[in-house]
């Protein structure tokens, strides 16, 4: 099985969500899990990035990374203010499903929000986003959203993306709910599947990104609605020469 993890914006914790899947994900019976992040930004070349913190939290997996950049940014222009390569859309499909065709689960960490662009081109007639790498892989979508005002908009509009390019938003997972949530995160909570008709499938309490590994990997099964099964990749008007080859999927 292959899941894309992307995000309403920046900071709304989509890793600490991917580990979450992953944590999840072992609960249910998957002994190979593969995590991929196509594009790292903001981290040096020997520190630890994303996929580090998902291993520290949820245990062993098989990371992936294509690049990396340096500076904080978006990463087309990190890529650009670093005079280095732009990310191929090919090499990240293919880093996926190379990961696939060993796992049982592989789940693709996007940077930032669905449309930030991962290359100045290489989408479908634009800049490569997270969305043209779902949309080559087939693979069903978990967006992660804040519950903080403005919630709903940022949701929605990210949703309408994603159905735009004929993909399939499986769910929203909630990424930090407070303690004491306020009156707009309560009526969030509730609005959210009525305005994007996607539903909320899981909900992490705020701060679980700091809990010692073994606490992280007993709660977070918790965190989502234990009905939730992803569904199998499969887009049907996908063009067959971008589909990843059979045995990649899992």
């Amino acid at each position: 099985m292959i899941l894309v993890v992307t995000g309403t914006g920046t900071d709304v914790g989509k890793t600490v969500v991917t580990a979450a899947l992953v944590a999840r994900a072992r609960s249910r019976g998957a002994e190979r899990i593969a995590v991929v992040k196509p594009a790292q930004t903001g981290v040096g070349p020997s520190e630890p990035g994303d996929l580090a913190d998902v291993q520290r939290l949820a245990g062993p997996i098989a990371p992936v990374e294509c690049v990396r950049y340096t500076e904080p940014l978006a990463p087309d222009t990190a890529a650009r203010r670093a005079g280095l390569p732009p990310l191929s859309r090919d090499e990240v499909v293919d880093a996926v499903a190379g990961a696939a065709a060993t796992s049982d689960v592989t789940i693709v960490e996007g940077a930032g929000g669905a449309l930030v662009r991962l290359a100045e081109s290489g989408g479908d007639g634009g800049p490569l986003t997270i969305l043209d790498v779902a949309a080559d892989l087939a693979a069903p979508v978990v967006v992660v959203t804040s519950p903080a005002l403005g919630t709903l908009n940022h949701t929605e509009l990210t949703v309408a993306a994603i159905r735009a390019r004929r993909l399939d938003p499986v769910g929203l997972v909630v990424g930090s709910w407070p303690g004491d949530p306020d009156l707009a995160m309560r009526c969030n909570a509730d609005d959210l599947p009525r305005v994007t008709g996607v539903p909320v499938i899981g909900t992490l309490p705020e701060g679980v990104g700091s809990l010692p590994h073994d606490e992280f990997v007993r709660r977070a099964p918790t965190w989502f609605d234990p009905a939730w099964v992803p569904p199998p990749p499969g887009a049907p008007d996908l063009p067959t020469d971008r589909r990843p080859e059979e045995g990649a999927r899992s």
